[in-house]
């Protein structure tokens, strides 16, 4: 029982310094008595357990009056309050002698100073207790399990059993905080006692084999089976039992049976709670086998449930609902007005989820939002920095980007590392490759993630040598990343012998073992370079099936070098995958067309058309002084369209007198020449191109992919385009 005290302390004072020490005693056992102050030391806040501690030191009492010890050290560790126990513990000693310390007491005090974190401490006096109880050892396991300590744990629980029979608490401890093979050891003695029954003890197994899935012992047991038995054995289940189902289901990305669990708790009737909603609302977020638009349409409909339950403004449910919707591709809008409807309660987390949802899809917006977040006196954590970063590359310049490091700058997070390695993404990604390498130069500390950032950085500016030199300076061991990177630097650069020989040596060397991003990598490289038949060997090899990616690097090298035939089936193994998808059938018209075969071409468009398959408009960037501008196949949308129009044409004309020839083939129509050479003028990198040469000599040009720069004449693509 706790001190909680019914009347002011002023009121108490008076009674309790004239009472008797069996009246004092009364007053803390005493639960419904109103002619009597009650305490049950259930302190609203510290400050409570501050003054009955203070009134406690002013009471004079006999010897042994252990009782309003425990209670005042119980809660001590309940409002975490190390150094109010240590007085009190002081306090005792100046009383009592340790010999003369009953057990009770010498249990709560060793539960306060474990609970705390001082185990040191609480290990010392369990060792000099002449007596212990079960009390005494789960105590001690306890304060373990809550303070990280695995080995000290799992030790202190082995040796429990050779002294007394665990309880369930003793349990739920140690399998919170063990991985599979010593979780699988716990489950063999909770069934020899006769605890598997016990609902809160299955559910500490259910989550620890669950948690434990991505140990090495996993390989051997499958540790989601065994949660499955466990679960399948219970005769009695409560919602932490299904939350803790629908928690491990979220964490292997298994959506559907989050779904259906969710599904099954409603039917039977179970109810759900705050928990239950985050978990299946983040298995939508690591969904890795629903179809996105599935996904989404689920998503709604949890979405209605969590209004009719009265959740909409619930900060946590609200945040996950945000990511959901936005790794599902939902509206950007619909996010923002589940974002406004939780006006007045809303943390640094939410603000957090709903920049995230902006970042890739309108980067203008998050800044907006993220200067918001400021003006209403919150203050950006790491991770809002980062989000805010991502967004900043969506931009083809670095002033956004060099704004916001300024900001972390002044906050004092510039060492911080995952900011560190978000700033080298962002400002490469917005094209201060510079600003990336000072960076990089300047951490103190590096980790994997940093050596790839950097390594995609001139990969994304076409500087393939430059970032095989950095690989050969990595002092941390490379991970699948890493190898993704510099297989994406060789492929923009042509060098088609170094990216085979990263790929034949990334499994032999360095025990990474090829995934479809690697192999996608490795069919560009070899399919931009003309060698199709080993690309398409190399894809016949492989030990998975062939993803989107790894056919559209094929595609895309059989339009570049006229390959029909292998295009078409190519093709065709893109419309398995994704029938909506405009990019087999671009292709195949745009080979036609090479080719000189308009009426087929003609008809391919035709049959995109009827089948509602849209392409997207070509799209490039370049940045002229503080403004970014953006340039539409055709040139429609610009405001100087037909000042850059002429200025084309007029230098196309002087690149004829060069020895330019137009590369008419790639024209889609069968018309004359000339009109073939003038569709041809207005493809958006040209006319970026044009508008910057019209505006400044320095050139600098983005396209979807990557940067441009263009130095004597040559191009950072080397025509990789």
């Amino acid at each position: 029982m706790f001190l909680k005290i019914r009347y002011s302390f002023s009121q108490l004072l008076k009674p309790l310094h004239s009472c008797s020490y069996g009246t004092f005693l009364r007053t803390l056992t005493t639960t419904n008595s109103p002619a009597t102050p009650t305490f049950d030391a259930k302190f609203e806040n510290v400050s409570q357990l501050e003054k009955a501690i203070s009134l406690f030191y002013d009471l004079s009492f006999p010897p042994n009056f252990s009782l309003p010890y425990a209670r005042l050290f119980q809660a001590c560790a309940r409002h975490n309050r190390l150094d109010l126990g240590q007085d009190l513990h002081h306090h005792l000693l100046t009383h009592e002698t340790t010999e003369d310390i009953d057990l009770y007491t010498t249990n709560h005090l060793i539960n306060m100073y474990a609970k705390c974190g001082d185990l040191c401490t609480a290990y010392q006096m369990f060792e000099k207790m002449p007596h212990k109880n079960i009390f005494s050892w789960t105590s001690l396991i306890s304060g373990y399990s809550q303070h990280g300590k695995v080995d000290e744990c799992f030790s202190m629980f082995t040796d429990m059993l050779a002294h007394c029979r665990p309880n369930d608490f003793a349990y739920t401890s140690v399998l919170s905080i063990c991985d599979g093979f010593r979780g699988r050891q716990v489950h063999g003695v909770v069934v020899k006692t006769g605890f598997g029954a016990y609902v809160y003890v299955a559910n500490a197994l259910i989550t620890m084999y669950w948690k434990s899935r991505e140990t090495g012992f996993c390989r051997i047991y499958n540790n989601s089976e065994e949660a499955w038995r466990v679960f399948d054995g219970m005769e009695f289940r409560n919602l932490v039992t299904w939350n803790a189902m629908i928690a491990g289901f979220q964490m292997l990305g298994q959506c559907s049976n989050a779904v259906n669990f969710f599904i099954a708790m409603c039917r039977d009737g179970v109810g759900f709670d705050r928990a239950t909603l985050v978990s299946v609302l983040s298995a939508f977020s690591e969904n890795n086998e629903y179809e996105y638009v599935s996904s989404l349409k689920y998503c709604f409909q949890i979405h209605g449930i969590v209004i009719k339950a009265g959740f909409k403004l619930d900060v946590a449910v609200v945040t996950v609902l945000l990511s959901a919707y936005s790794i599902l591709g939902g509206e950007v809008a619909d996010c923002h007005k589940l974002f406004i409807e939780t006006n007045g309660c809303r943390d640094v987390v939410l603000w957090t989820g709903i920049i995230t949802s902006f970042a890739d899809r309108k980067p203008g917006e998050a800044l907006l939002l993220f200067n918001l977040l400021r003006t209403e006196g919150l203050n950006p954590d790491c991770y809002a920095f980062s989000i805010v970063l991502k967004a900043c590359g969506g931009f083809s310049n670095d002033k956004h980007a060099l704004a916001v490091y300024c900001l972390i700058t002044k906050v004092g997070l510039t060492n911080n590392i995952v900011l560190q390695n978000a700033s080298i993404h962002a400002f490469a990604r917005c094209g201060s490759l510079s600003q990336a390498a000072v960076i990089f130069d300047e951490m103190r500390i590096r980790d994997v993630v940093s050596w790839n950032s950097i390594i995609k950085a001139y990969a994304l500016h076409g500087q393939g040598k430059q970032a095989l030199d950095l690989f050969k300076q990595m002092d941390v061991e490379p991970d699948a990343t890493t190898f993704v990177a510099l297989l994406s630097a060789c492929s923009h650069s042509g060098m088609v012998h170094e990216g085979v020989e990263i790929f034949d040596t990334m499994s032999n060397s360095y025990g990474v073992v090829p995934q479809l991003d690697h192999y996608a990598c490795m069919v560009d490289i070899l399919g931009r370079a003309g060698h199709l038949v080993q690309a398409v060997k190399l894809i016949r090899e492989m030990p998975m099936q062939p993803d989107y990616v790894v056919w559209s690097a094929l595609v895309g090298a059989c339009r570049k070098h006229g390959e029909t035939q292998l295009a078409n089936f190519a093709v065709s193994k893109l419309r398995e995958l994704d029938p909506e998808n405009s990019l087999g059938y671009v292709v195949m018209s745009n080979i036609h067309c090479s080719t000189g075969s308009f009426d087929v071409a003609s008809l391919i468009r035709k049959r995109m058309k009827a089948l509602g398959v849209q392409k997207e408009p070509g799209l490039s960037w370049t940045d002229i002084g503080n403004q970014v501008h953006e340039f539409v196949s055709g040139g429609g949308a610009h405001p100087q369209r037909e000042t850059i129009r002429t200025n084309t044409k007029e230098l196309v004309g002087k690149l004829k007198t060069l020895g330019y020839v137009p590369q008419t083939s790639l024209a889609l129509h069968d018309i004359e020449e000339e009109h073939k050479e003038e569709e041809l003028y207005y493809h958006s990198e040209k006319l970026a191109l044009v508008f910057t040469l019209m505006s400044t000599s320095d050139l600098n040009c983005k396209d979807s992919n990557r940067f441009h720069n263009f130095m004597k004449g040559f191009c950072s693509c080397n025509d990789y385009w």
